[in-house]
């Protein structure tokens, strides 16, 4: 059903403050059927006579706010009386607030809106609806400040005055109903350690590492403080330890009312396992009242697993775990520090496991159109989806246009097919993996490769630097790779779909022929690969240009990229590999995901066992061994000496 509501604001502006939109009215007759349809540029909180309607939190949820916003629908029947009043809270969230990496705000808007209408159905059939208008009043709420990265300050001493009436407000965007699942409060773990660090520090222990925030439930006196910092971790000595927050403050701060009060933020989510508690009002921390409450999309857990092995369960735990963490609404990268963004590559990596461990399908569809919203007209895929980083300078794109990232639209949708059998989200996606392989088709300087690009490239392996970003994989040869295999999924789809696809199944022949001959000889990658002249500044497009690591074979292997005759030989070599760096792997972002599947597919199953199992960084139950509860970003994000 059409919203036909006005958007409203507050004729103050509202800063980091939460307001709270009000609408009293009375029903002269017996109801049958009352129905809420709400949003917000920014996130709401609705309350029916003072009781919380529905169970999502974080609403409307994170889109491309001025290509389209989502908006939710309430069933309120059961919630009226003869007198009733209306009250929406509104924050920033990520369409004002702070966001991406560059501690900038206002990406989106610079100031909060609400659309809302009740349709009421009486008894008699007739009908009556209410609108969110100009007669809507507007009130200080004891929010005084909520930002996604920084926290939410509440205080409940706080006078409540009215700023006014709202006024009408010119949002330009798109209403769709809501699409993807409901962002809801799942587990409610209790503390499993008060500790007293040694520097003096007090801090709660809740056991799991996770997203959502931490439930208070206190009587203190009137104005006395809760003050809370988060973390992931201790450090090596057994203090707190958030320096890998970056900017993002991660402080909630409750001012009591002095009689029992219940905190915890409407508008803003903490990824954690400790809380630092600067202040509290008693000597003792009441461990009770203490709960912290992951938060997540509400998806339904379809897939278990358990074995005889204790660090493999407890692997398996941190996959499910780590996924509940970064499922919040859009597929994020973390969900700790200033960033928390829907990094494509991260996605693409995940998404198949993803689709195994929970139905992922409302999910990834509602994703996916906003990938298709924030396509390029060329075809261009960035970075991170929802698009919410500047362009600066003389920048064409926000973010790097990079192979395994860009991949996500056509890889994505693909999995998801192939984990549910339902066409519809590669009918909606096809546009968009069309135009993607369009525009790697027009990239560089040769007509069937991906040369001179910026790639991200084999991200966090460790076969270059250890601690460095990039791996030795040469990025030309990663992104050929990534177009000849995005193009055959694109093939596949249209085949799916019923569509002629004769033209793209000649174009994926011609990729797979051009990057034989570019970086393959005698059935084997070559050893050193040039460097593709293009105008990259100060940065080299293919700064290792290595052709022999085990990424590049991973790829050649998975991806179909050689000839059967020539896989005996080059899965000895990707054997070798791996026996030179330790008897592990050495991959990042782009070898890993399919490292076990090369190594399976073409017999070495001992092998890829033996990575499964394997303790030493970097692998897999490394970071098991050192006591985390989800998954790190970097094989080594905590080394052996306890440093970071």
């Amino acid at each position: 059903m059409k919203l036909y509501a006005n958007w409203i604001t507050s004729p103050r502006d509202a800063g980091a403050a939460a307001f709270t939109y009000c609408k009293d009215f009375k029903l002269a007759k017996p109801i049958k059927k009352a129905t809420l349809r709400a949003s917000a540029i920014g996130l709401y909180a609705p309350y029916l006579n003072g009781a919380r309607i529905g169970s999502a939190v974080l609403a409307p949820g994170w889109t491309s706010y001025k290509k389209r916003v989502l908006y939710q629908t309430y069933d309120v029947t059961d919630m009226l009386s003869s007198d009733n009043r209306l009250e929406i809270g509104v924050g920033q969230g990520w369409a004002v607030g702070y966001l991406g990496y560059n501690d900038t705000n206002h990406i989106y808007a610079d100031h909060t809106s609400l659309i809302a209408q009740l349709d009421l159905l009486y008894k008699d059939g007739t009908q009556e609806s209410i609108l969110t208008d100009e007669s809507w009043q507007i009130y200080t709420s004891p929010v005084l400040s909520s930002e996604i990265y920084h926290g939410e300050t509440i205080d409940m001493t706080a006078p409540i005055s009215l700023i006014g009436n709202a006024i009408c407000d010119k949002v330009h965007t798109k209403l769709i109903a809501q699409m993807g699942e409901f962002i809801t409060e799942h587990e409610r773990l209790a503390p499993v350690e008060v500790i007293r660090t040694p520097t003096g520090e007090l801090v709660v222990d809740f056991g799991q590492n996770m997203t959502g925030y931490v439930e208070v439930s206190i009587k203190a006196p009137r104005g006395s403080h809760i003050v809370m910092h988060h973390a992931e971790v201790l450090d090596k000595d057994g203090n707190f330890y958030n320096d890998n927050y970056r900017a993002a403050r991660n402080e909630n701060i409750y001012v009591c009312s002095g009689g029992e009060d219940i905190f915890k933020p409407s508008y803003t989510f903490q990824g954690f396992r400790y809380i630092k508690l600067l202040e509290y009002p008693f000597d003792e921390v009441d461990v009770n009242g203490l709960r912290a409450v992951a938060v997540h999309s509400d998806m339904k857990r379809t897939g278990y697993f358990s074995c005889g092995n204790e660090k493999i369960n407890q692997l398996y735990h941190n996959i499910v775990w780590g996924q509940k963490s970064n499922y919040l609404d859009i597929p994020t990268d973390c969900p700790q520090r200033d960033e928390r963004l829907g990094w494509t590559g991260d996605t693409q990596v995940f998404c198949r496991t993803g689709s195994i461990n929970f139905d992922t399908e409302k999910f990834f569809l509602k994703w996916m159109g906003d990938l298709a919203l924030d396509q390029h007209p060329d075809g261009a895929i960035e970075g991170i989806i929802p698009l919410c980083l500047e362009i600066r300078g003389n920048r064409k794109y926000a973010t790097r246009v990079s192979a395994a990232w860009g991949d996500a639209a056509t890889i994505v949708p693909w999995e998801v097919y192939q984990a549910y059998g339902n066409k519809r989200i590669l009918k909606e996606s096809f546009p968009a993996m069309k135009k993607w392989v369009d525009f790697m088709h027009r990239e560089g300087p040769a007509e069937y490769l991906w040369l001179g690009a910026r790639h991200y490239g084999d991200w966090l392996a460790m076969d270059a630097d250890g601690d460095g970003l990039a791996g030795a994989t040469s990025n030309d040869l990663i992104g050929s790779a990534f177009f000849a295999h995005s193009t055959n999924i694109l093939v596949k789809t249209g085949e799916v779909l019923g569509y002629d696809m004769s033209e793209y199944r000649a174009l994926y022949t011609n990729v797979r022929n051009a990057f034989r001959e570019y970086f393959m000889e005698n059935g084997m990658p070559k050893e050193i690969l040039p460097q593709t002249e293009v105008n990259m500044g100060a940065t080299l497009a293919d700064p290792h240009r290595r052709g022999i690591t085990q990424t590049a074979i991973i790829l050649i292997l998975h991806f179909g990229l050689c000839n059967e005759d020539e896989r005996p030989a080059l899965t000895a070599k990707l054997v070798e590999l791996i026996h030179n760096f330790g008897d592990r792997m050495s991959t990042g972002f782009v070898g890993t995901p399919y490292i076990l599947h090369a190594l399976s597919e073409n017999g070495e199953f001992k092998l890829a066992y033996d990575l499964l199992f394997q303790e030493q960084n970097p692998s897999w139950l490394y970071s098991v061994c050192h006591g985390a509860t989800t998954m790190w970003e970097h094989w080594n994000s905590q080394k052996e000496d306890g440093s970071f």
